[in-house]
């Protein structure tokens, strides 16, 4: 009775192994990691999967004791009494190649009743839609890019959801491998306090606390913490004496230590950051320039008298005056939102980087589509943004609407260059509200933009010169709770020569 149930606790300890170190499941290109909404949908693709699985498993339970029975039958027809050589008996050589031929068929009819074959296509085929191993690997990186932007331990991300010791463990190897060596402890560490909480109970485990305890003393030691590290090679060191690796290592701390006037604490996170990209994602703006935006003016605009904004004028807030950066409230309602999601989600790729096609890059982790005009509210939505800019769209990019991902970023970046007929202006509609994260910041002037559902931002890249405006670089800040939709509208400069003047001065 007990045997069996050790050899499904290897099967499982050799499944748990081989998904921590290798992953090398079968790819459909979907990359559900880069975008949230698909990842909503992958609880309702994890019921559907369960349902095939507990199907596949009563198919085969009635055909194998379809099968049993069919073997005592062809036990019984094909019972005989075999001569000893059958090729002296024509007619026992003859019974013989009958019974092996009719045999042969009827197993091959009999085992291809089997859903086996149906069940392992149904697997690999895109029906199912399975997170492929970068989607894996990718969405650890995306978790370890939250911590290092808002400074979070794994207490912080895992209030909400708790990770299982084999969850939290593979977090901190690939936080290790990307030398993340303090993020990496951090995980190893929880991993630990699990691994010491639940070490009576449960035997099926991808790695053993040695491994463990070595990765703790390696994470702290590449990191800097050499009485840590000393610690986590101690403890390693009685559980097995005999091991000349850790012996060595404890001798290398020690030596190390002796020299080294400081040790960094691996225990805390460095809250300070001379990036402020991040400070800015974090809410870390600055009095000054909370003080500024208080004293700017919000109003109802006609667009300079369009004709289409009299009876409707729109709610227009400055947010920043240099460079001037406007929002406008409740420029698209929600069910014109819900629409432009719903004809997106089946369009979704991987959002680029990059002129042209671009490149797919961790730079910016979200996916998104172009919509072409097939549908009214996409014809809608284009001539608000041009009624509330008073631009040209003529040469414009379409909508471009985006859903970011685990962790779902877009880094600092300019939308203009110095290409021909360059992005002069860009508008951004948020389509949700974010609840943590997610805000548009502007690093060299020091604002940080709120997503709001239904209101957008607009600002000129360039100046009206043509030169780049450098206080226009921008960033996505990482999406720590919630889902982010944003549409953007790039637009361009041929077509606005009449709309907004170019100017022979270097300031402008």
């Amino acid at each position: 009775m007990f045997g069996g149930l050790d050899v499904l606790k290897m099967a499982i300890i050799k499944l748990l192994s081989f998904v921590a170190c290798v992953w090398v499941v079968s790819t459909t290109g979907h990359e559900f990691f880069s975008s949230m909404d698909q990842v909503m949908q992958l609880v309702e693709e994890k019921r559907n999967l369960l349902e095939q699985f507990n199907s596949f498993i009563n198919a085969e339970e009635e055909n194998l004791q379809r099968l049993r029975s069919g073997l005592e039958i062809l036990r019984q027809l094909s019972y005989f009494k075999d001569p000893e050589n059958p090729t002296t008996d024509p007619v026992a050589a003859y019974k013989l190649i009958r019974q092996l031929r009719i045999l042969w068929l009827t197993i091959i009819i009999t085992t291809e009743k089997s859903p086996y074959i149906d069940f392992q296509e149904l697997l690999f085929s895109d029906v199912l839609k399975i997170p492929s191993e970068e989607d894996v690997e990718s969405g650890a990186l995306a978790l370890i890019k939250l911590q290092e932007t808002y400074k979070l331990y794994p207490v912080n991300l895992t209030k909400e959801t708790p990770l299982n010791e084999d969850e939290a463990y593979y977090l901190g190897l690939n936080a290790y491998v990307q030398d993340k060596f303090q993020h990496a402890f951090h995980w190893f560490l929880y991993t630990l306090i699990i691994f010491n909480e639940t070490e009576s109970f449960n035997s099926i485990r991808a790695f053993t606390k040695e491994r463990l305890l070595e990765h703790l003393g390696s994470s702290a030691y590449h990191f800097g913490s050499l009485p840590v590290a000393i610690y986590f090679y101690q403890q390693l060191l009685k559980r097995d004496p005999t091991n000349e690796d850790v012996k060595y290592m404890l001798k290398l701390c020690r030596n190390l230590r002796f020299y080294r006037t400081s040790n960094p604490d691996i225990f805390t996170l460095n809250t300070e950051s001379t990036n402020s990209y991040e400070a800015l994602c974090r809410g870390e703006v600055k009095q000054r320039t909370s003080r500024r935006q208080r004293t700017l003016s919000c109003r109802y605009s006609t667009g300079g008298g369009n004709p289409r904004l009299i009876l409707a004028p729109l709610k227009e807030e400055i947010e920043w005056d240099e460079p001037r950066i406007v929002r406008y409230h409740d420029i698209i309602s929600d069910k014109e939102i819900e629409i432009l999601k719903n004809i997106s989600r089946p369009l979704l790729s991987r959002s680029r980087v990059g002129s042209g096609s671009g490149t797919v890059s961790n730079i910016r982790l979200s996916q998104g589509v172009f919509l072409e005009e097939d549908d009214v509210v996409v014809v809608h939505v284009n001539q608000r943004i041009a009624d509330a800019t008073g631009l040209s769209m003529e040469t414009a990019e379409l909508l471009h609407v985006q859903n970011y991902g685990i962790g779902g970023r877009y880094e600092t970046h300019y939308d203009a260059g110095d290409q021909q007929n360059e992005r002069i202006s860009t508008f951004l509609i948020y389509m949700s509200d974010v609840e943590i994260g997610g805000a548009t910041v502007f690093p060299k002037v020091g604002v940080a933009l709120q997503p709001k559902k239904g209101s957008a931002v607009f600002w000129y890249n360039l100046h009206k010169n043509g030169d780049l405006d450098l206080r226009t670089m921008h960033a996505g800040c990482p999406v720590l709770m919630g889902n982010k939709w944003v549409a953007n509208k790039w637009i361009h400069e041929f077509g606005q020569e009449f709309i907004r003047p170019c100017s022979l001065s270097e300031w402008e």
